[in-house]
């Protein structure tokens, strides 16, 4: 097999403006000395898109001065925001997403968002509000050097797979819910309630092409429903092999979290998961995303959405 990976993909450009420090070998960095507001001039703003292409995951820290009008501003530097297509925006915010965990409750699977429609987010940034004193980090893993330092026999057949993304899921196993502890039971169904209130299935490539870079990708993650053309037994299986390869050491950063931090990464080359270890502490980020493009695979096929309908009353199991 020949190995795709360049020496050191997550090098800092030395053409960039940005006071860039990367983090892992092959994905994040953290810019320092940049105050985010939605008034930075226009190559700062290029500086730090083109940084996210290509670590893939940035970081700031120190920005304390962030509420939620000035997040969205920011936001709004880099394409149009969008609101999650089923959950109700944060209190006093346009468009945001609030993360308000307790518990160890949170999102604690790996996954690229909003997969379950065509056009998901081309970016989120996600910014840091109450953390817990320890715990509750997030880790991102780099999509591009999977895909890249697969095997051949395993990047050849990826090449030809199609699958299907779908919000409707068992929410139970994701959340680690346990089947005898009742309210854990019950908040997972109203969980679930909520982020499926309409039901989506998309059939996406399972290779992307990334429209700024060119590179490719693996597109999977929690959303993941089936491969098309395989039974579920089949697509499970095949489905945790790729899915390892994804999640690899290698091919991972981790985030110590403080308040006031804000991460902004590729949603069309990484995958993320939240470390639910934080026991009876509060987490609480806001979440903003970026519209973004259909995606399209290596032969020029784009994906589609085969599904969007309300979703029955759902009963706690």
């Amino acid at each position: 097999m020949t190995n795709l990976v360049p020496t050191y993909p997550n090098a800092k450009d030395p053409a960039s403006p940005l006071d860039i420090v990367p983090l892992a070998g092959r994905i994040g960095a953290e810019i320092r000395g940049v105050l985010l507001s939605g008034d930075l001039d226009a190559a700062t703003v290029q500086a730090i898109e083109a940084a996210v292409v290509r670590h893939k995951v940035i970081f700031f820290r120190g920005q304390q001065h962030l509420d939620n009008a000035e997040h969205e501003a920011f936001t709004s530097l880099f394409g149009d925001p969008v609101a999650h297509p089923t959950v109700p925006v944060a209190e006093g915010s346009k468009y945001l997403l609030e993360l308000d965990s307790k518990e160890g409750y949170a999102a604690s699977s790996w996954h690229t968002d909003v997969t379950f429609v065509d056009a998901y987010p081309k970016g989120s940034i996600l910014r840091g509000i109450t953390i817990p004193e320890a715990g509750g980090d997030t880790v991102w893993a780099n999509t591009e050097t999977a895909y890249e330092s697969l095997p051949e026999p395993l990047r050849q057949l990826a090449n030809n797979l199609w699958a299907v993304h779908s919000n409707d899921y068992d929410y139970a196993a994701v959340l680690g819910t346990d089947p005898d502890n009742q309210a854990q039971q019950a908040r997972a169904a109203q969980h679930r309630s909520v982020f499926a209130s309409t039901v989506y299935e998309t059939e996406h490539p399972v290779v992307r092409v990334h429209p700024v870079s060119g590179q490719r990708s693996l597109l999977l993650g929690h959303f993941f429903k089936n491969f098309i053309g395989l039974n579920q037994a089949d697509s499970q299986r095949l489905f945790a092999i790729f899915q390892d390869h994804i999640t690899r050491e290698e091919n991972i950063v981790r985030w110590r979290w403080q308040s006031g931090d804000v991460a902004f990464w590729d949603n069309r080359s990484t995958q993320h998961r939240a470390v639910a270890d934080f026991g009876l502490q509060r987490r609480t980020l806001r979440r903003a995303t970026i519209h973004g493009e259909v995606p399209v695979g290596i032969d020029g096929r784009t994906s589609h959405t085969t599904r969007r309908e309300k979703a029955k009353d759902f009963e706690p199991a």
